[in-house]
């Protein structure tokens, strides 16, 4: 069996994240590969990987393809060299010695989940990754919280509907099944449609008890697309394409039509230019957003096999 691990790069020298990332997996306990999709990073990312990982199959991009554009890419490439399993792991994230082989003997015991993650702590170890932790909430995940606290994990896999896509195990099973990221989500909501696609396709994603990543993402510099407007447009493009409860976005831009008239007649300025930036968001998106639906429940979803 093959195991690559993708990693998408974009100015990883912060903190000494390509460093932490690298060494810690070529350090695992299970042999793994390491694929770098480098999304056209400003800083020295590419001459250091270059410099300090010989072995890394590195492809750079002259533009920037996003978070699940760059693992697609990656993801087709250890399909080409011959993968079984493939990790997908942030750049700033690093994991324990074992980790790997961990999700693999999983996996391999459980082939109904088509997504395996570790347990996701901060940077230093010393608390859960806060959106992590309310993936594993009991709103989310029976009994994870229950079973920790009285130290009584029995279960080998806790099922969840939404892990993070920071650290997760896929299986060349499901990339024939689900296939890759949908195109419509440049920055945030790919793993969420993901998640909300393998659902659709009967199978499921989980965590594994016993196993760890460490996430340092408290002191990554605060992102352009954070902003309110974007998360907006994101969590309506995730309701659009969700092939298990889409909504139907013409009537959602019926919505924002008249919520910017209504805003506009009642001299509320911010509302209506808020409702008009959704709006045009919902109108030059309708196009992949359709796609995204469709695609998510026909055979050709993202497909790098077949």
């Amino acid at each position: 069996m093959k195991t690559f691990a993708v990693v998408v790069i974009y100015n990883g020298m912060k903190n000494n994240w390509i460093h932490q990332c690298f060494t810690s997996l070529l350090s695992s306990s299970t042999s793994v590969e390491i694929i770098a999709v480098d999304n056209h990073s400003s800083d020295e990312s590419v001459q250091y990987i270059k410099k300090f990982f010989p072995t890394v199959i590195l492809l750079e991009r002259s533009e920037n393809l996003g978070f699940g554009g760059a693992n697609n890419l990656g993801l087709q490439k250890a399909l080409e060299l011959g993968g079984d399993f493939f990790f997908l792991l942030n750049q700033d994230a690093y994991v324990e010695t074992n980790t790997l082989e961990k999700l693999i003997n999983t996996s391999l015991q459980h082939s109904e989940y088509a997504v395996i993650s570790p347990i996701h702590l901060n940077g230093k170890g010393t608390k859960l990754d806060k959106s992590f932790a309310k993936s594993v909430s009991p709103y989310h995940c029976d009994d994870f919280y229950d079973d920790y606290v009285l130290s009584n994990t029995k279960k080998p896999i806790y099922e969840s509907p939404f892990i993070c896509a920071a650290a997760w195990l896929l299986t060349k099973k499901t990339l024939e099944i689900v296939g890759g990221f949908s195109p419509a989500f440049f920055h945030y909501g790919e793993d969420d449609n993901y998640c909300h696609r393998v659902q659709y396709f009967k199978l499921k994603i989980g965590v594994v008890p016993d196993t760890y990543i460490y996430h340092d993402r408290e002191d990554r510099p605060a992102s352009i697309f954070d902003e309110k407007i974007v998360s907006l447009q994101r969590q309506y493009t995730l309701w659009c394409s969700n092939p298990n409860k889409p909504t139907d976005i013409d009537r959602l831009i019926g919505q924002f039509k008249n919520k910017m008239i209504k805003y506009t007649l009642l001299g509320n300025r911010k509302e209506a230019k808020d409702s008009r930036d959704i709006l045009k968001f919902l109108q030059n998106k309708k196009h992949s957003i359709k796609t995204a639906y469709k695609d998510s429940i026909s055979d050709k979803t993202y497909k790098f096999i077949g």
